[in-house]
C-alpha cells in the first residue's frame, strides 16, 4: 500500500471513530423501494424518524426502524458520558446502495423465457448529535 493511500485510510478510520453508524447488508428489498422510505427520515430528529417508520405501511420501514435503533445504540456506546435525553440526535446521513441481484427465469409461451431480477440493497445510517446554536 502506498503512503498516500495509507494516510488517507488512517484519516478515514479516525473520522469514523467520532460518528455512530449502522449498516444493513444484503436486504432483500429493492433499492428503489427502500429509498422511498429512506427519504422520509433523512435529516430528521431520531424520535420523530422512529415515529414515522412505525406508522408507515411499507415493508422497508420495519428493517429501517431496526437499523435506526441499532445506530442509536451504537451512539450511546460511543458517547458514554453524554445523556441521550439531553442531546438532540438526528439522522445525519442515510445511504441506500444496490447489492447483488438474484437472476431467475420466468417461462413464457412458445419456448421463450423472461429474465426476472430480484434486487437487494445495502443501507448505511449515520446518527449524530445536533450542535447547540
Amino acid at each position: 500500500m502506498g503512503a498516500r493511500k495509507r494516510l488517507k485510510a488512517e484519516a478515514r478510520k479516525e473520522a469514523n471513530k467520532s460518528i455512530a453508524f449502522a449498516k444493513l447488508n444484503k436486504s432483500p428489498i429493492a433499492p428503489r423501494k427502500m429509498r422511498l422510505v429512506a427519504d422520509l427520515i433523512r435529516g430528521v430528529e431520531v424520535n420523530k424518524a422512529l415515529n414515522v417508520l412505525q406508522h408507515n405501511a411499507k415493508d422497508a420501514s420495519v428493517s429501517l426502524g431496526k437499523l435506526l435503533r441499532s445506530a442509536i445504540a451504537n451512539w450511546e456506546a460511543k458517547n458514554e458520558g453524554q445523556n441521550i435525553e439531553e442531546t438532540t440526535l438526528y439522522v445525519k446521513e442515510i445511504q441506500v446502495d444496490s447489492a447483488a441481484m438474484l437472476k431467475r427465469i420466468q417461462p413464457a409461451p412458445q419456448g421463450r423465457a423472461h429474465r426476472i431480477r430480484k434486487r437487494s440493497n445495502h443501507v448505511t445510517i449515520v446518527v449524530d448529535a445536533r450542535s447547540a446554536e
